[in-house]
């Protein structure tokens, strides 16, 4: 459902991606994890089409999404780490402008926005403007408008920032949910207690390249560690910083090797990247 061929994406001299390769099956909660500045965003801005790659193709349903990008947008939703809702608008404005974005019959529409208000319990607030909406409010209208079209495809970035407990065990039924149903689920996140829930695949982004993907079992296996995936993701990100301090050339520092976008240390990988803010992108 989503694949990615050698995809590169350079910023001048510097590369944000490498030869990524990933392969995601319909139906599978994919976990993506990495370091600030590994070059996870840069890599949804990608599949999502907000970015094209250097070289490499992205594929979303069979699409290139540089050279039939309208089909491949069609077939995804993507869901922000900062929810955006145009603030002049009440939810349920908002929801129907999702559903004109892609192109619902308007009887169908109606049917998708009645029952995403059930699903994510809107109805005391979704003919408020969304000016008024808490963090919490805009997150469940954010991603009632990600599900209006029934999308086969959701990523999301970062989904549990600023979520009480009982929105984040929501949240998760939700996306065991939508994976179980056949959605391909991409999840960005350093939530790795969610991850280790969740996924049924988990891949690892360092300095642009991917490093290691597998099972939490099979992650387990590589970096040598019986434990849970913090301490599995530690060691393999520890692993990888100690070879690029051995890979740079004399006299610089891995952060400014041409494979890295941002000095990093082990002890930056949990904390939050600053990512792209738009809203639902059709």
């Amino acid at each position: 459902m989503i694949r990615l061929d050698k995809v590169t994406k350079q910023y001048g001299a510097k590369t944000a991606v490498q030869e990524l390769n990933l392969d995601i099956e319909a139906g599978e909660l994919f976990a993506f994890l990495g370091p600030n500045g590994a070059g996870k965003t840069t890599t949804i801005k990608l599949m999502v089409g907000l970015l094209f790659p250097t070289s490499g193709t992205v594929w979303v349903g069979g699409h290139d999404m540089q050279r039939a990008g309208d089909q491949a947008r069609q077939l995804l939703s993507y869901v922000p780490d900062q929810p955006y809702l145009y603030e002049k608008l009440t939810g349920r404005e908002f929801l129907q402008f999702i559903a004109d974005m892609y192109g619902l019959p308007r009887d169908h529409a109606r049917e998708r926005i009645s029952q995403v208000i059930d699903l994510f319990h809107l109805d005391e607030f979704v003919d408020d403007l969304t000016e008024r909406y808490s963090h919490g409010m805009r997150q469940r209208t954010v991603f009632a408008a990600a599900l209006v079209h029934e999308p086969r495809v959701l990523i999301v970035d970062e989904p549990t920032v600023g979520l009480d407990p009982r929105s984040v065990r929501d949240l998760k039924d939700l996306l065991r949910q939508q994976a179980d149903q056949g959605t391909t689920v991409f999840l960005s996140s350093h939530s790795l207690d969610v991850v280790e829930e969740l996924a049924d695949r988990i891949a690892i982004v360092d300095h642009g390249r991917l490093i290691n993907c597998g099972s939490l079992e099979a992650l387990r296996q590589q970096a040598a560690v019986d434990g849970n995936l913090e301490e599995v993701f530690l060691t393999l990100t520890r692993e990888e910083a100690e070879s690029a301090v051995g890979q740079a050339p004399a006299g610089t520092t891995p952060g400014e090797s041409n494979n890295q976008v941002d000095g990093i240390t082990t002890r930056d990988a949990l904390s939050t990247s600053a990512a792209e803010r738009p809203g639902v992108n059709p």
